[in-house]
């Protein structure tokens, strides 16, 4: 049976100063890159055909040093910015404890963990998933259908948009769902693509 598995991209430098990134093109932390070592480490065993990533440096140098650790380097990759991280519009790279002392802390809180409000100038996770869903029917689907298992490398928010499609999750219980760095998340599927289980490594 297919599996999908998700692997949200390690520490960069700006989750390890506490900053909003979005689609701030900035690199792994030491730590991050650790993290995608560590992954590849915990995906030894498994077979992956194909990997995905976002066109964002942290996911795509995420994805390289997995892929070297599985010596994997040779299989098909495909980069897309359907698979972005949310942008954060006017909060992007502000720290995030000097934006709660600024905004307060809720409001803070509504902007980053909410369904369907967006921060100044950017987009919702509502938006996010507007994107990152029909090219994921359109284009992972049909190859999970042929049986081939895929790796997916991107971000917290455009995973918690692929999560909610995926397993089924409502737009007020998203609210509660983070996705840490560098931990690696199994979607096995049946033979018709329903969802059997899915769990961290």
């Amino acid at each position: 049976m297919p599996l999908l598995i998700t692997v949200r991209h390690g520490q960069s430098i700006w989750n390890l100063e506490n900053r909003f990134t979005g689609w701030e093109d900035v690199p792994l932390s030491l730590q991050g890159e650790a993290e995608a070592l560590h992954v590849g480490k915990l995906l030894k065993g498994y077979t992956i055909d194909e990997a995905y990533t976002s066109v964002l440096r942290r996911a795509i140098h995420t994805l390289e040093i997995i892929l070297e650790e599985l010596k994997l380097v040779h299989i098909p990759v495909t980069r897309t910015a359907a698979f972005n991280e949310r942008f954060y519009g006017e909060l992007q790279g502000l720290n995030k404890a000097e934006t709660e002392g600024k905004f307060g802390a809720e409001q803070v809180n509504i902007w980053r963990r909410s369904y369907d409000i967006a921060p100044p100038g950017g987009e919702s996770l509502k938006d996010t998933l507007e994107r990152v869903v029909p090219y994921f029917k359109n284009e992972v689907e049909p190859k999970l259908k042929a049986g081939r298992n895929i790796l997916l490398v991107a971000h917290g928010n455009s995973l918690r948009a692929l999560a909610m499609y995926l397993e089924h999750i409502s737009g007020d219980e998203i609210s509660k769902v983070n996705i840490g760095t560098g931990i690696p998340r199994i979607h096995e599927f049946d033979s018709k693509l329903h969802l059997d289980k899915a769990f961290y490594l």
